[in-house]
Formats: C-alpha cells, sequence, structure tokens
C-alpha cells in the first residue's frame, strides 16, 4: 500500500486538540504521515495541494462543516472519507453515507478502533489494481448455488447463499435490513429485521473458520450491513 520510501497521508480535520493529537499520536506509531487541520474551510484548499491518502473528517467544525466539505469534496475527489462524530441520529448517518462519507467512527471512540478502520479502508481502495484478479479469492456459482472462499467450500443455506450474493456483489456499498430481507426468500414469507442479524451472524462464522484474520461483513450502525473484502467472482450469473 504505502511505497517502499514515502507512507500514505492521511488528513486528520478536528478542532478538539487533545483528539487531534490523539490521532496524530496513534496513526504515526501505525506507519501513516498525518497532516491535522482544526478548520473545515482549510480542507479542500489543502486537498488540492496535497492529495492525501484518506480524511478522519470531523462532523463539527469551525468554517465549514462535515457534511458541506463532504459535498465540496466529492465534486472533484473519490478520497475516502471516514467522518468522525458525536452526532449518532440515523438521519445524520444516512446523510453522511449519502454525500459520499465512505465509513462513520462515533465519539467517544477508540484510537486503536481508528487505526483499524483507517487499513481495512485502505487495503480495499489501494489494492494495486493488476493484483485485483489474483486477489479475488470469493467465487459464486449461482446456478448450482454454490460458494468458496479461497478454493475451500461453503456450507451455506439458501438465504445465506443469497446474502453473500448480495452483499459481496457491491463491495463497500451499505444494504439496509429491508434491501437484503427483499432478497433474502422466494417464498415472501414474513420475517423481521432480525432475521438478517442472525444469517448474518452465521455466515461471518463460516467465512471465518476459513479465515480468521479478515474483515468480512461490517455493521454500519442505524443503517445496515456492507461486505468489506475484495469482490467475488460470479460464475455464469444472469
Amino acid at each position: 500500500m504505502e511505497s517502499q520510501n514515502q507512507p500514505l497521508q492521511i488528513m486528520i480535520v478536528e478542532d478538539e486538540p487533545k483528539l487531534g493529537q490523539l490521532l496524530v499520536d496513534y496513526l504515526q506509531a501505525a506507519g501513516y504521515a498525518t497532516r491535522w487541520l482544526t478548520n473545515g474551510s482549510e480542507v479542500v484548499p489543502a486537498v488540492h495541494e496535497h492529495s492525501p491518502a484518506l480524511i478522519l473528517l470531523d462532523l463539527m467544525l469551525p468554517g465549514s462543516d462535515g457534511l458541506t466539505v463532504c459535498r465540496e469534496l466529492r465534486r472533484f475527489t473519490d478520497v475516502p472519507v471516514v467522518m468522525v462524530t458525536a452526532k449518532i441520529e440515523e438521519i445524520d448517518r444516512l446523510l453522511g453515507l449519502e454525500i459520499g462519507a465512505d465509513d462513520y467512527i462515533c465519539k467517544p471512540y477508540s484510537p486503536r478502533e481508528v487505526v483499524a478502520r483507517v487499513k481495512t479502508i485502505l487495503r480495499r481502495c489501494y489494492r494495486p489494481l493488476e493484483n485485483q484478479q489474483e486477489e479475488t479469492q470469493l467465487h459464486i456459482d449461482e446456478p448450482r448455488f454454490q460458494a468458496s472462499y479461497q478454493g475451500q467450500m461453503l456450507d451455506l443455506t439458501p438465504a445465506e447463499f443469497r446474502l453473500l450474493k448480495t452483499l459481496a456483489s457491491q463491495p463497500g456499498n451499505v444494504f439496509s435490513r429491508e434491501q437484503l430481507l427483499n432478497n433474502l426468500y422466494d417464498d415472501y414469507r414474513v420475517v423481521t429485521d432480525r432475521t438478517i442479524d442472525s444469517h448474518i451472524k452465521n455466515l461471518r462464522r463460516k467465512l471465518e473458520l476459513i479465515d480468521g484474520e479478515k474483515s468480512f461483513i461490517r455493521s454500519v450502525y442505524g443503517v445496515g450491513y456492507r461486505w468489506e473484502s475484495e469482490p467475488c467472482r460470479l460464475i455464469n450469473g444472469l
């Protein structure tokens, strides 16, 4: 991900001095370069000047708020943006995702969790293009209702198979529970949102039996779930 001589730069936009310094310390300890801004109006010019690999963007900022900054960024760049906020209402999360935020971290947070999220997003966004085909390890054979990961067959129920196919077809996209339920059964049975949670738990467990080091399915609080790993190869899909 990083070149041999140049670490990836993380831009931190945080006006609380203690939190900003904490993020700087942990990210630098993880091997990243950092640039720390405290005013939202400074972000767009700074990105034009020195394009970062990822931006940690506080929602409540002097100058321009995080949502406004994110809208402006999406007019000219696809740089990953992680919102950092104390506002946990679902409408704020949905609005942030709709305008192009890649992830949410809610205050108070663990700085170790922030570093882990940063690493996950950078792995997904900056994997060398020439290696992407080789690294596609999830294979879904739709006509045979079979799926394998790293060459090992997954023992999935029909509902788990459909859930995996839906999530993995669009890595990084967040699916609401309602969207996932609509793709789960053919017989229009009445089920609850908690049905999805149960299937997600079982699906994670089966994938982690093959690779316990990787994060496959991420919960986005108040919104739904998304596939965190590489895209799948869909065999003979219609």
